[in-house]
């Protein structure tokens, strides 16, 4: 898979992201998972969330796609309230990629991809040519053409993975929200994939174990941990050694490099008992 330019775009791209004193709770008595979030992120931004795992990056990503509704505090795309829209049309606007791979039912991989073009169809009406259109575009960008009629349920766990990103990309979003996107496939497809992504006229929110992948593709980084919000900005000030060392409970090194005109920062980490 290599970044494609093959996927036509909807006339509305990209928008941006506010987030406006967030919290969740699973019930309305339980102490609050996510604690007051708040960020704005521009159109056409990838944003990188990361910490330590419980840090609360795929609560916050839910309340983004719109599973975990907020105790309180608004989500705003492109200046309107996203848990204000109807569903049809939140699903125009945000799509998400998951850890969770489904179940297949039998389907194809292009039936599979299909499934994103759901949001703009009205009432019964048959798929057409923009969608056929779309769906062939995806297929194409994620490198997926040649397994169009194959059943998903043949496939690698990294090929499902690419499967899953091409729905959402035939659901022509304006924000796409992936959890640890680069799960189940191998660093070939992992460089591949996070080099689309910087390619693709979208606002992306992702979070990553990997602070070298986030620092790499990354315009602005969200470091959680235990449910708060610990910094926002760029990596460069995010990603700083006192940051991670705090967040991850390590011994954070960081060297920078000089990589394509742009600072390129690399992480060695160790755990603070190796220290004693």
């Amino acid at each position: 898979m290599r970044p494609s330019s093959c996927f036509d775009p909807a006339p509305a791209r990209a928008a941006s992201v506010e987030v406006e004193a967030v919290t969740w709770a699973p019930g309305r008595r339980a102490p609050l998972v996510l604690q007051a979030t708040s960020f704005a992120l521009a159109a056409g931004r990838i944003l990188g969330v990361v910490g330590p795992n419980g840090a609360g990056k795929s609560t916050l990503l839910r309340v983004l796609y719109r599973v975990n509704r907020p105790r309180s505090g608004t989500v705003q795309i492109g200046g309107e309230d996203l848990w204000a829209m109807a569903p049809r049309q939140a699903a125009r606007r945000v799509a998400a990629v998951l850890q969770e791979q489904p179940t297949d039912f039998g389907l194809t991989v292009r039936e599979i991809v299909a499934l994103g073009r759901l949001p703009h169809r009205e009432g019964l009406a048959a798929a057409g040519a923009r969608d056929a259109a779309v769906i062939a575009a995806a297929l194409a960008t994620m490198d997926l053409a040649r397994f169009a009629m194959r059943s998903f349920g043949t496939l690698s766990g990294g090929e499902r993975q690419r499967v899953m990103v091409a729905r959402a990309l035939a659901q022509e979003p304006q924000v796409l929200v992936l959890d640890e996107p680069t799960n189940h496939m191998d660093i070939r497809h992992q460089l591949d994939l996070l080099a689309l992504l910087r390619h693709l006229d979208l606002t992306i929110v992702t979070s990553l174990h990997d602070l070298n992948l986030a620092v790499e593709i990354c315009d602005d980084i969200l470091l959680m941990t235990a449910g708060t919000m610990t910094a926002f900005g760029p990596p460069a000030e995010v990603l700083c050694e006192a940051h991670v060392s705090r967040a991850f409970g390590v011994i954070a090194r960081r060297d920078r490099l000089e990589r394509a005109g742009r600072d390129h920062l690399t992480f060695h980490l160790s755990n603070p008992q190796d220290s004693i």
